[in-house]
């Protein structure tokens, strides 16, 4: 696959008409897309757990109340119990994907050592779990009119409300989601 078709820093916004319960009304930053797969973060499913929790359990400690109450978010249905964070800037952290050489994805304990301390990255975003394709799968679905794609927009990432985001990201694509038909037209 060439960077010419490569979906990495696109949003996949779920089409109205997929009903897997993993990526219903979902949209996906797609980090990383080339001839081996995809991997991406789900940017719109907050969980019922914030990161002081999360810290708690890591033995990790943290006096800042904005830090405490940071939401964690459900990345994908892949390796659940593995935390990523989405960020910018890149920085230089342990194990970390350059994605656009502005925007990040790390998953080691130094990064969220840093944010507890407040000495973390500009903007960041914490999610378990990820979203993964193997070779083909996602340009199978997309040929299935499962998901639209469209040049991801930062704003929606780390500042539009997370309730917002699914329709903020398809109107990048301009169109009203909810007005999409799922069948598949041919030529």
């Amino acid at each position: 696959m060439d960077a010419m078709h490569s979906l990495t820093d696109h949003f996949l916004i779920a089409m109205p008409s997929l009903k897997d319960p993993n990526f219903f009304h979902g949209v996906t930053y797609i980090c990383e897309h080339n001839a081996e797969g995809a991997l991406g973060i789900m940017i719109n499913r907050p969980l019922d757990i914030t990161l002081g929790e999360v810290l708690g359990q890591m033995k990790i400690q943290s006096e800042l109340p904005e830090v405490q109450q940071m939401p964690i978010l459900l990345g994908g249905p892949v390796q659940c119990e593995r935390g990523f964070v989405l960020h910018k800037p890149l920085g230089q952290w342990e194990a970390t994907l350059d994605v656009t050489g502005d925007i990040g994805l790390t998953s080691s304990r130094d990064i969220l050592e840093a944010i507890a301390r407040g000495e973390g990255p500009e903007r960041c975003l914490i999610a378990l779990g990820y979203a993964g394709w193997a070779p083909g799968q996602l340009e199978q679905e997309m040929a299935e009119n499962a998901w639209l794609s469209v040049p991801a927009d930062e704003r929606i990432i780390f500042e539009t409300p997370y309730a917002q985001r699914w329709e903020a990201a398809a109107a990048l694509t301009g169109v009203d989601i909810k007005r999409l038909s799922s069948d598949i037209g041919h030529a």
